[in-house]
Parts: C-alpha cells; structure tokens; sequence
C-alpha cells in the first residue's frame, strides 16, 4: 500500500503539493517517504512525483523506483497472480523490471492486463515524454485527478483534500475503465492536454466526463488496443432455472442443511470454499514482521452477518494459530433524545422509561448483537485462537470532531449523505482502536493489524441488497441479472476509491477477497439461481449460496442473518437526520 502523487505543470514554479495533501499520503505510506523531480527543456515540462510506502510485501523498497533509463514508477498495488512474484521480492520492482522492457503501448498493456489483484499506477515513461496511470479493473485503489485553475497542471494522488478551498468539480475519481497515456510533449506545444484511454475489453464505457476544462480531453485510443479483464463477462442466462426444494416459510440452518442435499450443490459450495478461501490464503499469508508480536497481523470488519463471518472463518485457516485476529466491530452512542424517542405516548410509563434509557448500554446497536453472537460461533468453531472482538465505540463530539479533521477529506470528491454514514463508521472501524472484554473486566485495545479484511463485493455479487429484491418483483430473473451486472460495473465509481482512502489513512491496507479475480470469474460463470432465490424470504433467499456454504464451514445461526448495511448497524444513520436520503449531498461534509 502506498501514497502516490505525481502534479505536472508547463511551469516548473507551479509544480508544488499542498501541505495538506502531503499528510496525507503520508499517512498511507509511514514506512519511506521520497519526492523526486523532473525539469524537461523541450518539450518544457516539469513533474513532481512522491510517493510514501507502506511496507507489505518483500524487501523494503523506496518509491519512486527509477530504472537505468530514467523511467519512474509510482506503485500502490499487490501482485496476487497473472506475474510471478517471488516471496523475497518486492511486487513494484518486479512490475518496473516488465514495464522497463516494454516497445511498445501494446506491451505496457499486455503487463498492467495480467497483473491479479488491486493496483494503482503512475508510470513515468523518459524517452517518450509520456505518462501511463490508471485502476485495476474493480478499482480498489484510490487515484484522483485534478487540475491547476489556469490550467496549466495537471495532478494525479491517491488522496486529495477539501481544504485546497476549491470545489469538488475541480476534483474527479479516475474512472476504473482502463489504463491512461498523456503525451507531455503534445501539451508543452499546443497547451491542450489530450489523454488516450485504452479500455478494458468487454466494457462498454463513457467516456464522456463531465466537469473538465475544455484545454482538457479524455480520448478512447484509435489504435484499436484494450486491455484483457482477468475476468469473464456475468452469465445472464435465465433460461433452465432449478427450483429449490425448500418451502419459502421455511430460513433456518436444517432448511439449507437440505438444500445442499440438491444434485450438484455441494460440488459448487466446495467450489466456492476452494476459491474464496484461497483469495484469503494470498491476503494474509507472508506479512511483514510485526512490530508487537503479541498483536495481531490481520483483522476484519467484522459485524457478525454473513460476509463477515465467512471472511473470519477462511482467514483461520491460515493466520497461525499463535497470532490472534482483530475483529474490528464499530457502534455509535446514541444521543438522549433519540434513545427517549416515542416512550412520551405511553404516559404512565414514561418514568419508567426514562430511568430505563439511563441504564440500557447505550453500544448495544444491532452490529455490535451480532457481532459477539458470531464471536461466539468462531470461539466455538476455532477455540484456540484468540480473538480480539475489538469494540469501538463512538459518541456524537467524537464523529462530529473526526468528521472535520479527517473524514470530509477522505471521502472527497465523492459527497453524499451515504458516503458520509459509510466513510465515517469504516474510519472510526479500520482505527480499530476500543476495547476488548476479558472475563468481567475488559482492556483497552489498538489494533496492529495492517491487513483489513473487508466483505465488499458479496452483496454486489450475490443480490444481498433490498434494491435486488425490489427489481426481482418488477422484472423477474431478467431484471435481477441486469441490476447485478450493473453493481459490478459501477462498484469502483461507488465504493471502492473511498473505503481505500478511508480506511489507507490508518497505515492500513483494505483487502477485498470477495472480490479478487478468480472469485469473481467462478461467481460469473454461474447462473443467477445458482447465487441467489430472491422467492425465498429475507433472511434466505439473498445470497443463498453464501448461507450454503456458512453451513458447509459449519456456522449456525449467522447463516440466516438478513443484511443490516453498515451505517444502520452500527446506527450511525441514527445520530444524523432521519428524513435524509442516501443520495442527496451532505451538507456536513461541505461544511466541515
């Protein structure tokens, strides 16, 4: 994981960082910070690029890493398959080595398309006066673009700041639709800065953004080039659907027990285990040494639902068994008044009520129920490992003051009101800073751990949202299949850039097994009956093949949770305006 920025400008006296948004990449990167510029002559340019590390993988390795030639990279990315990487080797030295052989535009793809695994790229090509940068095909690495007011620079960062007194408009998420080639010497002549975007294959994408200056232009290549996806295209076969045996009365652990009785099921659950839990092996497996050996090296965000618990429960096959897990489990205090919300229509009770209120653990949100119910079900699957079931709780002064210092910032340039409930309980979650119980006392807790696990991608995947349920009953099957392609697509521009500059502010790294390619290729080519039965009652029917193989690893009770999204788990929703809708703009990120 690593902070990288890289500003050019057509005057090398504007080729500068703002104090603030070198904080935070560095707090992405403690491990090594280097700042390297370039002065061209002709054509005149001049290039900032810095980079802050943080040390995952390998021999410890400064960015940014020249070659003999003078070509730069700037790497925020893991190598999890498709190149070889070596256990001593460092992945950004390995990428260098393939990038500084390339001839060719064809070549810089060939290498970016075979890379597995999240990645960010800033690629400074010498001899070419050009510069390579782009996303992963998900997008689970942050990179931003954004431009000087007179035009005249142009700057690329994994995080940017609203304290810059700018709009957001000035400020875009680089769209994870392929990889990106400025020609620096076309814009040193003529001042208009023209960007080729080779596409990922099979996408079908815009490339028509809104909101950039017209000296500003985002071409798709006339070459004819793409990029290859690590992953096949979404089955949409709705045709030769198998109905479930089950009643739809029916959501309890016995009625999945029989339905993985069904011709084929269990072959595809264990399908699902193998791959899934291999995604897992390559996430936390060879870190770093640690600093405090008694700490734990991994943790999840863990609520007790279904994505999570499976995460914990995969995980444990192989973190060691004498390192514990950080289950990272966020609540929000809420305030009094909402507490007492409705106890005033029962008048005789009202007293009683209130004495009530003042005595009712004010922490005890949904999340953190049934989070330590699935604490219980790990404890009782894995008895010898210790895990830390981290409760952090946060009051109202605490999210308000975070929110103004930090979050508003990280979460920029996106804006709304779920954005907002998102980026705030992910921040507070991935500090992982609490307490964990001990017999009938309980410690204060920091989390160590640098690897986040994270189940993003499952609902997206496996229709766990109620919106799947509402195009199920419009559309049937065909329209199911359409919203789940649609997720998938879009998950980058929603999700992903943000909860990596959330939770990367920590010193941390977000690790997202449910989606690495080839859980998501297996995921893909099966048919939608096979992920989900949204016929079933909630609870069930959503991610089916989730809860199938909970049963398999052996849960219980956690297999038939419904989903409970983030922010009304962990009832942040709750402590802001109830009549907000997640779409509209946050007025407090504006204002912080």
């Amino acid at each position: 994981m690593c902070g990288i920025c890289c500003v050019v400008s057509l005057s090398s006296s504007q080729c500068t960082l703002h104090n603030h948004v070198y904080e935070r990449l560095r707090h992405r990167g403690p491990d090594h910070s280097q700042d390297i510029t370039r002065e061209v002559s002709d054509p005149e340019y001049a290039c900032l690029f810095s980079a802050h590390v943080l040390h995952m993988r390998g021999s410890p390795t400064p960015q940014p890493l020249q070659d003999d030639d003078g070509n730069l990279l700037l790497w925020n990315g893991e190598v999890f398959g498709g190149l070889t990487v070596q256990l001593e080797e460092n992945d950004t030295k390995v990428i260098l080595d393939h990038l500084s052989m390339c001839k060719s535009p064809s070549d810089v793809l060939s290498i970016l398309g075979q890379v597995k695994g999240p990645w960010a790229i800033i690629y400074y090509q010498k001899e070419e006066h050009c510069i390579w940068f782009g996303r992963d095909f998900f997008g689970r690495r942050s990179l931003l673009l954004s431009w000087g007011s007179d035009q005249s620079s142009f700057t690329l960062t994994s995080v940017s700041s609203r304290s810059l007194g700018v709009g957001s408009s000035n400020c875009l998420e680089v769209p994870a639709v392929g990889v990106y080639r400025m020609d620096l010497k076309s814009w040193s002549k003529t001042n208009n800065l023209k960007v080729e975007v080779y596409p990922w294959g099979y996408l079908d994408s815009d490339f028509s953004w809104e909101g950039l200056p017209g000296s500003i232009s985002f071409v798709k290549t006339d070459s004819g080039l793409v990029l290859s996806p690590r992953v096949p295209p979404m089955n949409m076969s709705i045709t030769g659907v198998e109905p479930k045996s089950c009643q739809s009365g029916q959501t309890s652990t016995d009625n999945l027990k029989e339905l993985l009785k069904r011709p084929g099921q269990q072959e595809t659950v264990r399908c699902l285990i193998d791959v899934l839990g291999e995604a897992i092996r390559r996430r936390v497996e060879h870190l770093p040494d640690r600093s405090n050996p008694n700490g734990a090296q991994v943790a999840v965000l863990f609520s007790g639902g279904i994505d999570s618990m499976i995460l914990a429960v995969l995980a444990d096959r192989y973190v060691p068994l004498d390192q514990p897990i950080d289950l990272l489990n966020v609540a929000f205090k809420l305030q009094e008044s909402k507490m007492n919300q409705g106890s005033g229509k029962k008048g005789r009770k009202k007293e009683h009520d209130d004495v009530a209120a003042k005595l009712r653990p004010r922490f005890d949100v949904p999340d953190r129920i049934t989070g330590r119910d699935g604490l219980q079900e790990l404890a009782s699957l894995s008895p010898s490992r210790k895990w830390n079931f981290v409760e952090i709780n946060v009051t109202q002064e605490e999210l308000r003051d975070k929110r103004a210092e930090n979050i508003c910032h990280l979460v920029h340039p996106l804006d709304t009101v779920l954005d907002d409930s998102i980026g705030c309980a992910m921040w507070f979650a991935a500090r992982g800073t609490g307490f964990v119980s001990e017999g009938a006392g309980e410690r204060q807790h920091r989390s160590t751990a640098k690897v986040v696990l994270t189940g993003i991608g499952a609902d997206e995947q496996l229709a766990g949202y109620s919106r799947h349920r509402v195009r199920f009953k419009s559309s049937g099957l065909q329209g199911l299949v359409e919203e789940l392609a649609m997720e998938l697509g879009r998950i980058s521009s929603r999700n992903l850039g943000r909860d990596d500059r959330i939770i990367a502010d920590h010193g941390k790294e977000a690790r997202f097994p449910y989606l690495d390619e080839d859980v998501v290729s297996f995921l893909n080519t099966l048919p939608v009956w096979e992920k989900a039965d949204l016929s079933l009652p909630r609870g069930f029917g959503e991610k089916l093949l989730l809860r199938l193989t909970a049963v398999e690893l052996g849960l219980g009770p956690s297999a038939v949770l419904p989903k409970r999204a983030m922010q009304f788990g962990s009832r942040i929703a709750k402590l802001e305006n109830s009549r907000e809708k997640a779409s509209e703009k946050c007025t407090r990120l504006s204002s912080s």
